[in-house]
C-alpha cells in the first residue's frame, strides 16, 4: 500500500487553460509523486464523505477523474462509493480497485460512515494507492484527531476528540493550516487553545495545501511545508520545497476505544 495524505492536492489556479476545476499540485513534488505511483488504466475508487449527497459525489469523482486524465495517467473509471450500494459491494469495489480516494468533509461524520460499512476491513493487505483529502486523510490514522470545527464541538463535554480509525497509518495531520490557523470554535482559538494542549502525549503536523505525506514501505515522510505539535508545544518543522522523515518502521500504536 502507498498512502498519500494530503491536506488538499487541488490546485484550482494551475488549472487555468485545461477546462478543469482543478490540477494536482506540482509544489513540493505531489504531481510527480503520484503520477510515478498511479498506474495508466487502473481502477479508481472514491468513499464518499456524505453519503447521502449523490449529486455533489458524482461530481466530485468526475472532477478528481478528470485531474488524473490532466495528470497524464487517466484511470479505466473512477467509482463513487456511497450510500447507493450496500456495505457489501463497497468493501467489493475497494479491494478490486487501485487507486482509492477518501474524500474530504467532517470527520465525525465520514468516520461512523466509514465503521459502518466495514472499510478498515477491506483496505486489509490493500496493494494499491490510498489518497486521504482533508477529513480523509484524518480518518486514516488508528487513533484519529477529529479537531473540533463546527459550533458547540469545543464545549461539549460528550464530543469525542479521539475516535477509532482505518489503521493505514499513525501520522496525525491537521489540514488546510493557512486557512483556519486563527480560528476559533467556542470562542476558543483552534490551535492555542485547543489543538495545542491536545497534543500533549502525542504528535500532530499542521500542513497546508500544497503539502503532503507519503507514506510507503512503512516509511513515512512530509513533503513541504509543515508546523509540529508535540507535548502542548507548536514549532514549524519543515519548509517549502524540503522534506522531513516522520516515520521509519511499521504503523504502529492502537485505535481509541
Amino acid at each position: 500500500m502507498i498512502l498519500f495524505l494530503t491536506s488538499s492536492p487541488c490546485d484550482d489556479e494551475g488549472a487555468r487553460g485545461f477546462g478543469i476545476p482543478f490540477i494536482y499540485w506540482k509544489k513540493n513534488g505531489f504531481a510527480d509523486a503520484l503520477k510515478a505511483r498511479v498506474p495508466a488504466g487502473a481502477e479508481g475508487v472514491m468513499l464518499a464523505a456524505y453519503p447521502a449527497e449523490h449529486e455533489r459525489n458524482d461530481a466530485m469523482a468526475a472532477d478528481f477523474a478528470a485531474a488524473f486524465d490532466a495528470l497524464g495517467c487517466p484511470l479505466r473509471r473512477m467509482r463513487m462509493l456511497d450510500d447507493r450500494l450496500s456495505p457489501a459491494q463497497i468493501r467489493q469495489a475497494v479491494r478490486e480497485s487501485r487507486v482509492a480516494l477518501l474524500s474530504g468533509g467532517h470527520v465525525p461524520t465520514q468516520n461512523a460512515w466509514f465503521s459502518a460499512i466495514g472499510l478498515r476491513e477491506a483496505f486489509r493487505d490493500y496493494g494499491g494507492v490510498i489518497m486521504g483529502i482533508s477529513a480523509g486523510s484524518m480518518n486514516c490514522c488508528a487513533t484519529v484527531y477529529a479537531q473540533p470545527e463546527e459550533p458547540g464541538e469545543a464545549v461539549d463535554p460528550d464530543y469525542r476528540r479521539f475516535i477509532p480509525g482505518l489503521a493505514l497509518t499513525d501520522v496525525m495531520i491537521l489540514p488546510h493550516y493557512q486557512m483556519v490557523k486563527d480560528n476559533r470554535v467556542d470562542g476558543l482559538r483552534l490551535f492555542e487553545d485547543i489543538s495545542v494542549p491536545d497534543s500533549r502525549g502525542r504528535v500532530f503536523y499542521a500542513i497546508p495545501d500544497g503539502s503532503y505525506v507519503l507514506q510507503e514501505n512503512g516509511h513515512a515522510v512530509l513533503c513541504g511545508e509543515g508546523w509540529e505539535l508535540r507535548d502542548g508545544q507548536m514549532q514549524k518543522c519543515c519548509r517549502e520545497g524540503s522534506t522531513l522523515t516522520l516515520r521509519e518502521g511499521p504503523v504502529t500504536g492502537e485505535a481509541a476505544e
